[in-house]
């Protein structure tokens, strides 16, 4: 269960990553390419936060995933800069791809489909059972 603490600080670097990283991929050429922050949970200790970031369109999400996996700290002095009046220190951030909209669109997708498994009661039997 997280803390009020937790769930503040996590709202502020969710706040100012987004604002960084939309600035960061307009500056870098990557013009309509849409970078959300989907969720920021931080650690008890306020030592580590994931960051989970949605791309649109995926097809620059692993080039962009890529570059903030390998080297953070840009990021990082940044979002350092943004917080300093609010945050004694900055966490480590992690980062990781936020892919739940793809998920759902692909169960949209086949229950539109001829995979949908409530029309088609024979697709249940393709699933292992334990």
């Amino acid at each position: 269960m997280e803390t009020q603490r937790q769930k503040k600080i996590a709202g502020v670097i969710q706040e100012d990553i987004a604002e960084i990283l939309q600035r960061s991929a307009a500056d870098g050429g990557l013009k309509g390419t849409l970078i959300s922050v989907t969720k920021v949970s931080v650690t008890t200790d306020l030592s580590l936060a994931k960051v989970y970031i949605s791309i649109f369109p995926n097809k620059n999400a692993e080039e962009i995933m890529e570059g903030l996996t390998s080297n953070p700290t840009p990021v990082k002095h940044e979002l350092a800069q943004r917080t300093r009046h609010q945050l004694r220190r900055v966490p480590e951030l992690s980062f990781f791809l936020d892919d739940s909209l793809d998920y759902i669109e692909n169960i949209e997708k086949s229950l539109e489909g001829d995979e949908n498994p409530i029309e088609n009661r024979d697709l249940l039997d393709k699933r292992k059972k334990i």
